[in-house]
């Protein structure tokens, strides 16, 4: 209200600590004491329970807690009785200079010659936030007390008394203490009975509060600690609740959005992509979709679930790896039938294979005669061949597949500014930046080369001598790589633009095969990545190619490692080589064990995990069931590159492929090769 401040109107009187009426046994002050929450809980506007509600009801005493905006968060039934407010004017987010003018405007504060004045006035001294005690008498000839803290993180609690009934009585005292001595006692013992009522009500007040605090803790902990965007609409597209993650999930916005507006939050784009579904949600429809947010280049996935009452509720998850993976996914699909062929025969072997090269490897560190160590050798190196049949009789029927291994990219574009630059005609140049930093990153070099290729190629075509070739490398909001070839030539036609990656579609006429760009698109789709072709304002072709962002794993130095594998033989035999290169080993057959071992066993540097174990779930389900801040894990697996398993796992994690020997397991761990 407006008495959050002590300088008022000449009938107010201003004390600088409020002494509390000898019959009164809680003061103001102490209620608002029981009120104020504690130091760091930040003021919200979420409704609060039925029960603090009924407890606040009860008391006598007008209450009302304003936020640092000035904005209601909660007030009490005697609040809106003792001032005559209007419903709108009690609701949470309702304005405090609203309702100082509906005061002035009715009277409450006398006859005002400039009331705009007087409400800036009071608004100004609110703004403060000082603790005061005043007491006033209002336009009815009640008198009342008002009391007012701030609370630790902004904003202000204030209690208001109907002391009229004590005015009189000091009032009597003064004229007729003698006379009215009887009457005194008996109000004395009134007031008594009166505070005993009120110490009990302060006694469920406090009550309430305390289990109102507990469960709105309770309540932040867990939305604050859950990887999505949680938040309420109102009905005017203003925020009224937010768990304070938005910017984890679209990077550049801000996390404290409570009371502002939707559109101005997001962004005109984002806004655009939302608004039908949240015009449907406000209307009752509850609604899940997805769109891109430019912004940030990340996939959003939102549901909206309307409220009973008014608005309805958000709930926004950042699904751009998932939708990376998926499109991966629906490359390999089509040849999922070839593949099954020769899966189970392929991932039986490799197990084996994988358990005679361990074998052969202890065998190889005994003491073992001249010709016996010969023998050794050749079978590691039979067994090592099989393996590299099984790759081949694999790429023969699955085709090419996306091979991702840990990558200096500066050291890359190094090596194929040599390459390129040898197919460069005299005159043409060809200049390549890094703006990544020098990213150390998961990329299919070769496909990743032969794509880049292509492009200078068919550039150099375009703009033929005395032309310039561009080789941009950036990271776009750490969720893609993004290269762009871009040249000075002609550009591209509107036909070529339309059909660019269509296979067999040239404008070389019968010097061109039509199938470059239909490669550097199935690379990049397969890698779940993007191509997009375009003229550059001047004059000149560009395309770029965005892959996502892998950032490669560091080398795991020799630690506690938590082997999971279900082969007992295999298991052993992948230990002893573990133990080999220095690591120490505890060892799990499911995910459920592994996930608990995880959580339970300190000091694990590493988690090795087949991707196919005993019982119903995978690796990949470890990978899901692994709780925030767990050790890094690796996965391997003897699954052909073109099984859904074995694709989706090198989207997420580093993928060891079987058969593999010391040597390949210990140069997997150093981040040297990872396929």
């Amino acid at each position: 209200m407006g008495d959050a401040c002590p300088s008022e109107a000449h009938d107010v009187k201003v004390r600088s600590r409020p002494p509390p009426p000898q019959t009164l046994p809680t003061s103001p002050s102490r209620m608002l004491a029981s009120l104020n929450q504690p130091p760091g809980a930040p003021v919200t506007r979420s409704a609060p329970s039925s029960l603090t509600l009924a407890g606040l009801n009860l008391i006598q005493q007008a209450l009302s807690i304003y936020d640092d905006d000035l904005r209601l968060v909660l007030c009490n039934a005697r609040f809106r009785e003792m001032f005559g407010l209007p419903a709108h004017l009690t609701t949470p987010g309702a304005t405090f200079e609203d309702t100082i003018r509906h005061q002035v405007e009715r009277g409450e504060y006398g006859q005002l010659t400039d009331k705009e004045a007087a409400v800036r006035e009071r608004v100004e001294q609110a703004l403060t936030f000082q603790p005061h005690y005043i007491e006033r008498r209002r336009s009815n000839g009640r008198t009342i007390s008002v009391e007012g803290a701030p609370l630790p993180e902004g904003g202000w609690v204030t209690v208001y008394t109907d002391i009229t009934d004590i005015k009189a009585q000091e009032h009597l005292l003064r004229a007729r203490s003698e006379e009215l001595h009887a009457e005194l006692l008996t109000r004395a013992e009134e007031l008594a009975a009166a505070n005993r009522e009120l110490q009990a009500t302060n006694a469920a007040l406090a009550e309430a509060k305390r289990e109102l605090t507990e469960m709105e803790a309770r309540t932040r902990l867990t939305t604050e600690m859950m990887p999505a965007h949680i938040a309420h609409l109102g009905p005017d597209r203003r925020y009224t609740y937010s768990n304070r993650r938005l910017n984890t999930i679209m990077p550049g916005r801000p996390s404290n959005i409570v009371g502002l507006h939707i559109a101005d939050v997001l962004g005109a784009q984002a806004h655009q992509a939302v608004l039908p579904y949240l015009e449907a949600a406000l209307q009752g429809r509850a609604s899940t979709f997805s769109f891109t947010d430019e912004s940030s280049s990340r996939r959003i996935r939102v549901a909206l679930t309307p409220d009973r009452k008014d608005g309805t509720y958000i709930l926004s998850m950042d699904v751009t790896e998932e939708t990376q993976t998926r499109v991966a996914l629906a490359q390999t699909r089509r040849r999922a039938i070839a593949a099954q062929v020769t899966s189970g025969m392929a991932h039986d072997f490799s197990n084996l294979l994988t358990i005679i090269l361990g074998m052969q490897a202890r065998l190889e560190k005994m003491d073992l005669p001249g010709e016996a160590a010969e023998l050794v050798s050749a079978t590691q190196g039979a067994a090592r061949r099989g393996g590299d049949l099984l790759n081949r009789i694999a790429d023969m029927t699955s085709g090419p597949e996306h091979d991702p291994v840990p990558t200096d990219l500066g050291a890359f574009l190094s090596d194929f500014t040599t390459l390129a630059q040898a197919a460069m005609p005299e005159g043409t140049r060809l200049h390549v930046r890094d703006d990544t930093g020098g990213a150390r990153l998961m990329i299919d070099r070769g496909m990743l080369q032969d794509s880049l290729l292509n492009l200078v190629l068919n550039a150099r075509d375009s703009c033929g001598p005395g032309g310039r070739i561009d080789l941009i490398a950036r990271a776009v909001k750490e969720t893609w790589l993004e290269l762009a070839v871009q040249d000075t030539g002609p550009g591209f036609s509107e036909a070529a633009l339309a059909k660019a990656f269509d296979p067999f579609f040239t404008t070389k006429g019968g010097e061109g095969s039509g199938l470059g760009l239909a490669m550097v698109y199935n690379a990049t789709k397969l890698a779940g990545g993007q191509v997009r072709a375009g003229n550059l304002p001047g004059g000149g072709a560009r395309v770029s190619l965005r892959l996502p962002w892998r950032e490669a794993p560091r080398p795991v130095d020799p630690g506690l490692v938590l082997l999971v594998e279900d082969s007992v033989d295999l298991r052993r035999s992948i230990r002893d080589m573990l133990r080999d290169t220095g690591h120490s080993v505890i060892e799990a057959t499911t995910a459920e064990e592994a996930a608990t071992l995880a959580a339970a066993v300190p000091g694990i540097c590493l988690i090795l995990s087949d991707i196919t174990l005993e019982g119903a779930d995978t690796g990949l389900d470890l990978l899901d069931r692994l709780p925030q801040g767990a050790p890094p894990c690796y996965l391997m697996t003897s699954l052909r590159p073109d099984h859904p398993l074995h694709a989706a796992a090198r989207a997420r994690v580093p993928v060891l492929r079987k058969p593999f020997g010391a040597k390949a397991l210990a140069a997997f761990l150093r981040g040297e090769e990872a396929a």
